[in-house]
């Protein structure tokens, strides 16, 4: 599938990693939708840095914790650009607890924002592909969904179903759409990382370097015009699953 004028949707993508995503398919010509959990996330700036580039944008907010949300803001995209060709589902939350420490209520929001909500997006943005007879949806999940990480038994749970669906999806929705899914290593490091927390996801990477936001957009891209691939898993994570 060719970028250019395609009508792209990408969850959660004002800031962060999403953000390098929608700004790099919006220079390659796409028409980009994306959405934003509130207003004290820089929305408004990378809305008009998307336009900055020519092409048609809009954001909406979207807290996927409302399930009716997802088909909501679908639908809005679908009749304000007349079509949906591409869902990133991209908007995640990243929680962190001993095992025994989980409660009930942390555990449901770690799998309905990184599980539900992908599951919610896809399923409305399905209909509207199937009915366009082509669509491409790509799932951002992490190492997570493969090793054993300590304290993070939501998290990992939420990304290893997100592996699942993407794969049930690709068998059901085929040929009509693709469904794969990337699996980024460290790319990038929050802003009060230490040094020592640099050196750990340097050492853990076969590159020895950190990744870059930009490289997962660019598996993005490479995932859009591939029209040979779907029900994957493409981890871009400089080795660090082989160690």
């Amino acid at each position: 599938m060719n970028i250019e004028d395609r009508v792209i949707l990408i969850t959660g993508a004002a800031q962060r990693v999403g953000r390098v995503i929608a700004l790099q398919l919006a220079k390659q010509g796409a028409q980009i939708a994306f959405t934003y959990l509130d207003d004290e996330e820089p929305w408004q700036q990378t809305l008009a840095d998307i336009e900055a580039s020519g092409v048609q944008a809009m954001a909406l907010p979207l807290n996927v914790l409302n399930p009716e949300q997802p088909q909501q803001v679908v639908d809005k995209v679908a009749e304000h650009f007349g079509r949906l060709d591409v869902l990133v589902n991209n908007a995640s939350v990243w929680l962190a607890d001993p095992f025994l420490d989980i409660s009930y209520e942390v555990w449901r929001t770690a799998l309905d924002v990184n599980l539900t909500g992908p599951f919610l997006c896809a399923q409305a943005a399905a209909r509207h592909m199937l009915h366009q007879q082509q669509g491409v949806i790509l799932n951002i999940t992490d190492l997570s969904a493969y090793q054993t990480w300590k304290n993070y038994a939501h998290h990992s749970a939420s990304k290893a179903g997100l592996v699942a669906l993407t794969r049930v999806m690709a068998a059901e929705l085929a040929p009509s759409i693709r469904v794969n899914a990337i699996a980024p290593g460290t790319v990038l490091l929050p802003d009060n990382a230490s040094e020592a927390k640099r050196q750990w996801a340097e050492e853990n990477s076969l590159l020895k370097r950190v990744g870059s936001p930009e490289d997962v957009a660019k598996t993005v891209v490479f995932l859009i015009e591939m029209d040979f691939a779907t029900g994957a898993v493409y981890f871009m994570d400089g080795g660090r699953a082989l160690i």
